[in-house]
């Protein structure tokens, strides 16, 4: 592993929608880069056959000006499009990021790396790798150090942190705002642009970017407030806020309870915890007038949050954006004599939401981690001739493999499968060309 340096690998998917777990990807641009962000290598761009289960959407084919047609002609299928990206990412050394990229392109990677037999995770995290996102650290930029960076506003006059409005204001050709590779140089471009004008808030929030550096600065003992940014923090305060932690959250490890000390805190000390779930899942234009917004948020370590002792944030940065220091420190000290705040969040946070069943296979890549004999399973399945699926013989001891398995062949190698098989109570009807569905008499 020593013979690779570390290294940047930016990249951008096109998708034919929203969403990462139920929609399909339809083009990938990926550009390798040393520490100083010089190109090195050729870079990758490849689109995705759609698979014959799946309609794209015409919208998305409207905004991107990639069709079904073009990618069918030019395309990869599924399994052989994400191999390739796989390979770069899983580079020894490599730091992978985008814009915008750990809520939506790093998930597409995980949901299309699990269809198709693939370490959903450990591309990111093991020999020396690991993830970041420009997006945040652009926020963070504009609320601390804002000089050397042209700042846009949108229509509503707040700071947009779209990346074709920032490329256009600072002088980085960004011609189409919805192809891949385009998306992957403006990124490129801007983060030059940041660590040439904030080098010291660049590296520092690129040293951070992993748990382990991140879970040193959370003291839930003393309630230590931090500088914290995120898109959830809301525009009004340019998405930047200073927040105490409370506690850990009762079952997820990777996630801490914070709330934000420029919001009213007297829900969590009025409220029981029964009022305080009803309430924190109440949209905000829902609530009735008397009824003030519970003030909390999680903050995900493993999602590279932009995080930063509290000073990092001064009175005069804090007053630009919109917040109030006095209020944030009276806030604080009333939350810190009500320790009993604490369990009170722990129950809150450890009852179960109700979400509606899933029952499709393709979206239960959360469902659970597969056991080292059954990931031995899927690399065998993957490393399988196609011609000879349909003779392997393993078992597994994860229900959601077999039916991965069937999509994975019905998808890709139609021909591995009989004319007329039955499942789950219907029909399948298999031919070279397509996958029908019709329900059992």
């Amino acid at each position: 592993m020593s013979q690779h340096q570390p290294t940047f690998f930016f990249f951008d998917y096109e998708t034919w929608g929203v969403s990462p777990a139920k929609d399909r990807p339809c083009q990938f641009a990926g550009v390798r880069t040393d520490a100083d962000f010089n190109i090195i290598g050729e870079p990758l761009v490849i689109y995705c056959q759609p698979p014959a289960d799946y309609l794209p959407s015409p919208e998305a084919a409207l905004i991107t000006g990639i069709t079904p047609q073009l990618c069918q002609e030019k395309g990869l299928s599924e399994p052989e499009f994400i191999a390739k990206i796989h390979e770069q990412l899983a580079t020894p050394n490599t730091t992978s990021l985008g814009y915008n990229s750990i809520r939506f392109d790093d998930e597409v990677t995980r949901y299309t790396c699990y269809r198709n037999f693939i370490d959903p995770y450990a591309w990111s995290w093991q020999n020396g790798n690991s993830r970041w996102d420009l997006l945040d650290v652009m926020r963070a930029c504009h609320a601390l150090r804002p000089d050397g960076i042209e700042w846009p506003e949108n229509e509503e006059g707040f700071t947009s942190f779209k990346l074709e409005h920032l490329s256009v204001a600072n002088g980085i050709e960004h011609e189409n705002a919805h192809d891949a590779m385009a998306d992957v140089i403006a990124t490129i471009e801007l983060a030059k642009k940041v660590k040439a004008a904030q080098p010291k808030l660049f590296d520092y929030f690129y040293s951070m970017r992993q748990k382990r550096k991140l879970n040193e600065l959370v003291d839930i003992v003393n309630m230590t407030p931090l500088m914290h940014v995120s898109g959830m923090l809301g525009k009004e305060c340019q998405y930047t806020s200073w927040v105490v932690p409370i506690a850990w959250h009762p079952t997820n490890q990777n996630a801490v309870i914070v709330a934000d000390l420029a919001k009213d805190p007297q829900p969590l000390l009025d409220l029981d915890v029964e009022a305080l779930h009803q309430r924190l899942y109440t949209k905000r234009d829902e609530l009735g007038q008397d009824e003030l917004p519970v003030p909390l948020k999680l903050i995900h370590l493993n999602k590279c949050p932009i995080l930063a002792p509290a000073k990092t944030l001064t009175a005069e940065n804090a007053a630009n954006i919109g917040i109030d220091r006095e209020r944030c420190l009276k806030n604080l000290a009333l939350i810190k004599q009500h320790p009993e705040v604490r369990e009170k969040l722990i129950g809150l946070y450890s009852i179960e939401r109700e979400y509606a069943e899933d029952n499709d296979v393709d979206t239960q890549l959360y469902s659970g981690f597969f056991t080292p004999a059954d990931k031995s399973a899927m690399d065998i399945i993957r490393e399988t001739d196609p011609n000879n699926l349909s003779a392997l013989d393993i078992s597994f001891s994860d229900s959601r493999i077999e039916p991965l398995l069937f999509r994975y062949r019905a998808r890709h190698f139609a021909w591995t499968l009989m004319s007329r098989s039955r499942q789950g109570g219907q029909i399948i009807v298999v031919s070279f060309s397509k996958v029908v569905l019709k329900t059992t008499c």
